[in-house]
């Protein structure tokens, strides 16, 4: 009898940790579009960088747009204020110009509740050290997580060949728009060789996310396994990761404070979902880590 309790403590935990697991992404059917194409840009909530179609509901989007390598060039899917419940909101972008987009999604707020043991592993498993702390420091370790959760994402689409256009075309992938949690790369992806680095900040209400645990992705090329490493942002809110493949890849934080007192009567903490999408160079395994 003895025997199969670490069986069922470990599958309790997975079971645990599994359903919580809740990356919440923008893929593109491809990264590298000819000018003109129009395409949808599908929002995926899934676990290893494998997803499933999020939601329809135009009620759950705050803001959907592109926006262009040239400031003037953006395009606005989000829907109408007062969208009633049965409307859905469209994914389909037209991208006319060469150069590195922008198509960014930012959701409504949501609330979920956890019994305490099953917060306890979600914020472990997502390196959320704040919310566990407090939990102890004021002796709520036994009680519920109550939780309101959003989700920001970007997906960076190249039009053309990155080596054809100039320079001043990455302007859009490199700018903040403003997101409460929000990935920023410092240099365009699609212009970075093989094996190389990029730089990308995290940035919490504009300011850098120091300790922020960011999870990143890659998705090999033949059917092989995807890759998957956790590092922390350093003190300037940055992380340093090596474009060794074609990707795609999938970069993901979230953080998590004390909610509003507008939400307090239905939540405790307020957690933000950040993700970021694109496309890297062609071939061999990402390696991650912190930039001091």
């Amino acid at each position: 009898m003895h025997s199969r309790i670490p069986i069922l403590v470990i599958t309790g935990f997975i079971s645990i940790t599994a359903t919580l697991a809740h990356e919440f992404w923008l893929e593109a059917p491809r990264f590298r579009l000819q000018p003109g194409a129009t395409v949808s840009i599908h929002p995926l909530i899934g676990a290893d960088f494998a997803g499933k179609p999020w939601t329809t509901k135009a009620t759950k989007v705050l803001r959907l747009a592109r926006y262009g390598p040239a400031p003037a060039d953006s395009s606005n899917l989000t829907p109408a204020p007062g969208a009633a419940e049965t409307d859905t909101f469209r994914t389909a972008f037209t991208f006319a110009q060469p150069g590195t987009h922008v198509v960014l999604l930012r959701s409504t707020n949501s609330f979920t509740e956890l019994p305490a043991e099953q917060f306890t592993a979600y914020l472990r498993e997502e390196g959320l050290d704040y919310p566990l702390k407090l939990r102890q420091e004021n002796d709520q370790t036994d009680k519920p997580g109550r939780e309101t959760y959003r989700r920001c994402a970007k997906a960076l689409v190249q039009v053309g060949e990155a080596a054809a256009t100039l320079a001043a075309t990455d302007s859009a992938c490199r700018r903040v728009y403003g997101l409460p949690l929000e990935l920023v790369p410092e240099q365009n992806p699609y212009r970075v060789r093989t094996d190389k680095s990029l730089t990308v900040r995290v940035l919490h209400n504009g300011k850098p996310a120091f300790g922020a645990s960011v999870q990143i992705w890659q998705r090999q090329p033949g059917g092989l396994p995807t890759t998957h490493y956790t590092t922390r942002a350093n003190q300037n809110g940055r992380i340093l990761l090596r474009l060794s493949g074609p990707g795609p890849y999938l970069l993901a934080a979230v953080d998590m404070t004390v909610a509003p007192a507008k939400l307090r009567d239905r939540a405790d903490w307020q957690s933000t979902w950040a993700s970021l999408t694109f496309a890297g160079p062609p071939a061999g395994p990402l390696r991650a880590g912190a930039k001091h």
